[in-house]
């Protein structure tokens, strides 16, 4: 059928890719990548001899986009992919699609990998509900602007991030979400794949001590926790002051609000010296 479709590539494993996705690759009359030569290589794999290919990114797409939509009206079938993943995950792939639905133009995914997806399901976080947040600015103002932004969602952050700058990255963010529970994935569906998982403090202390890994990375961030009703725990302790002993007052309110009995101990010890310096019993 005429129109445009999104077809997913794989990100590491050949294999990865799925059999309608091979079926489109080759009944296209034209292919739209990044790159000719990762395209070439995965045709070759599965013997596919397309009719057309097109080079379409970033740097040239206002002008092959005229030329690919020209086609599009004319009735061909063109399959847009990327080197790896998901097109339109963090690219400009979605102009052509946005002028394709304004002209009526059928559009078909043809889903497969996707890195943001990998990593959020093998994460072990929460996935009912998530947030794909994209590539985090390089400068480390704007990066920690964009993290401010979405500290307060509630739903799992998925983050695409530069090995070389994970390390600080990660410092920023425990800095602003807190020691949130995190997974580092790297080089997903490759040889080399590594999922590591931990308190956000915990993985910028490692990556600070070893360096920046090896590969493409995708953070996954757990959503913030919900906050614990505060506890009024001089209220509590002076309550207890009047009808208890000091060290029974301290473990009766630790165990009501669930502080440290050792610090309401201490808390209790300083409210009782101050009752008796103001002349309370």
């Amino acid at each position: 059928m005429p129109g445009l479709y999104i077809v997913a590539t794989p990100i590491g494993n050949i294999r990865d890719i799925t059999l309608r996705a091979l079926d489109v690759l080759a009944g296209a009359d034209v292919l739209a990548c990044e790159d000719t030569r990762v395209t070439q290589k995965l045709l070759r794999t599965y013997d596919i001899t397309a009719a057309k290919i097109f080079p379409y990114h970033e740097h040239n797409a206002e002008t092959v986009r005229p030329k690919l939509m020209a086609r599009l009206r004319a009735g061909e079938r063109i399959a847009l992919i990327s080197d790896a993943g998901t097109p339109l995950v963090s690219d400009p792939g979605y102009k052509l699609v946005r002028e394709a639905v304004e002209e009526n133009i059928a559009v078909f995914a043809v889903p497969g990998a996707s890195a943001s997806l990998a990593a959020l399901v093998s994460a072990g976080l929460p996935t009912d509900r998530f947030l794909f947040a994209g590539f985090l600015a390089p400068r480390r103002a704007a990066r920690r602007q964009s993290l401010q932004e979405v500290a307060d969602v509630p739903a799992s952050l998925v983050f695409f991030e530069s090995a070389r700058r994970l390390a600080e990255s990660l410092v920023d963010m425990t800095e602003i979400f807190g020691p949130r529970p995190a997974a580092i994935a790297r080089e997903l569906t490759k040889l080399h794949e590594e999922i590591r998982r931990g308190p956000l403090d915990e993985l910028a202390a490692h990556y600070a001590v070893a360096g920046a890994p090896k590969g493409e990375v995708v953070v996954v961030v757990g959503a913030p926790g919900k906050e614990a009703p505060t506890v009024d725990v001089d209220g509590l302790l002076l309550d207890a002051l009047r009808e208890m002993s000091l060290r029974d007052a301290a473990a009766a309110v630790s165990e009501a609000s669930g502080q440290p009995r050792r610090k309401v101990y201490a808390r209790a010890l300083e409210l009782s010296k101050n009752r008796r310096k103001d002349g309370g019993g």
